[in-house]
């Protein structure tokens, strides 16, 4: 039988310096911010029943929600709904092993060939997650002499799955071309290559310059990543992200996409060469230890694929929405970062600043995401729109934000 701690020692577990939990015991950032009531993470909200389009309820209040990143507002949609219900009815609640064994269903099979035509691709695989997606691509395509060449604003999924990775890596500062081709021509000619980089940055809602990363890519021989988590939905005539947008999609070589953003479920895929999507169904660990994404989740993805197709509008109105919001902003004086998407990011120079703001936003009934360094490169209010949202939510958001920002001080 195992000895305790204190038995060995005559010590209560925890009071020695080399216990692995001691810097769990010194990380005092989450109870600093709760002691001066400016916690703002791990809300906890209820539903939506009873609540108009763009609303969410926190116990017995509705608050308007703009931190979701249900772009095109289907989590809630009808045929969503139903074709989860229905595969849940059908399938069960699970699939019980990897897609490798026994875990793929037919419903499996049908949504990557739908996937794959949507991003112009041969062929596609799902992920668990998003994060997963991209970290388990990163790791298994890339080997020891490898160089992996990324943009410095990536997501954390695509940071740990360079880092995860045995290739050589080198980041560019943000969508600057002059430093990327510096590191194009610091490669060797034997080196293979690949460039990652999102379609729209995560936190500031920017759109990487792809079509001069493929022009100076090209010469080289390098392969093209681009993750499009928060373009698939919201960019491009058919809602297939910031490379259609710009009229590279066929040039891209690897398209990252998730299922937690416009597609209203949870997941992630990769779409590529099929010799590329069939090397990663035997060599990506995560794929092949993990279980299967379960029959309703699917579904939904399916749905959402459908009605994104069948209401175009959606996309078009989210994009209004944004660009109203975006503007209104700027003209009561406040510092947002200039951009094209759903994501509208506000600067604060102060995180104190900016949780009182939030937590005051949450109080009149507004809940925006923090986002605080080293998260982003700034300290932003990310406000997310969607299709669900309103000219009238947007107005009381922009005059409610200028009311509290100036009772607490905050200058702009």
């Amino acid at each position: 039988m195992r000895s305790s701690t204190s038995d060995i020692t005559g010590k209560k577990a925890g009071s020695i310096s080399n216990d692995i939990f001691e810097k769990c015991r010194n990380f005092t950032r989450p109870s600093d911010l709760q002691a001066a009531g400016l916690y703002m993470y791990f809300e906890v909200f209820s539903g939506r029943e009873g609540c108009a389009p763009g609303e969410i309820r926190m116990g017995k209040r509705k608050v308007l929600m703009f931190g979701s990143n249900d772009y095109l507002g289907l989590i809630t949609h009808p045929k969503v709904k139903e074709a989860a219900a229905q595969a849940l009815k059908k399938y069960g609640s699970g699939c019980s092993g990897s897609r490798l064994l026994n875990g793929t269903l037919d419903l499996h099979v049908k949504l990557e060939a739908e996937l794959s035509a949507l991003v112009h691709k041969e062929a596609a695989i799902i992920f668990g997650t998003g994060f997963q997606a991209n970290y388990a691509t990163l790791s298994a395509l890339t080997e020891k002499g490898d160089v992996m060449i990324c943009d410095h604003n990536l997501h954390a999924s695509l940071v740990e799955g360079a880092l995860r990775s045995p290739a050589r890596t080198m980041r560019f500062r943000h969508n600057d071309m002059e430093h990327f081709e510096r590191c194009l021509e610091n490669c060797p000619p034997e080196d293979k290559i690949l460039i990652v980089s999102e379609g729209v940055f995560s936190m500031e809602g920017d759109i990487a310059d792809l079509p001069g990363i493929l022009r100076l890519a090209k010469p080289y021989g390098a392969r093209v990543y681009v993750d499009e988590a928060h373009g698939i939905g919201v960019l491009g005539p058919t809602g297939a992200g910031a490379a259609e947008y710009l009229g590279v999609l066929d040039e891209v070589d690897i398209v990252m996409g998730t299922f937690s953003k416009s597609l209203a479920s949870v997941g992630g895929f990769i779409a590529g060469d099929r010799a590329v999507i069939d090397y990663l169904k035997h060599t990506a660990r995560p794929f092949v230890f993990s279980a299967s994404l379960p029959a309703a989740s699917v579904a939904a993805v399916g749905a959402a694929l459908q009605v994104m197709r069948d209401e175009p509008e959606r996309r078009l109105h989210l994009l209004r929405t944004a660009q109203l919001l975006r503007g209104e902003l700027v003209a009561h004086g406040f510092n947002v970062l200039p951009g094209e998407t759903a994501i509208v990011p506000v600067v604060f120079e102060d995180e104190l600043e900016l949780c009182r703001l939030c937590k005051t936003l949450l109080e009149e009934g507004i809940y925006i995401n923090p986002v605080l360094r080293p998260a982003a490169a700034q300290n932003l209010l990310r406000i997310s729109c969607t299709a669900a949202h309103t000219e009238k939510q947007v107005e009381r958001l922009v005059n409610t934000l200028e009311r509290v920002a100036r009772s607490l001080g905050i200058e702009r």
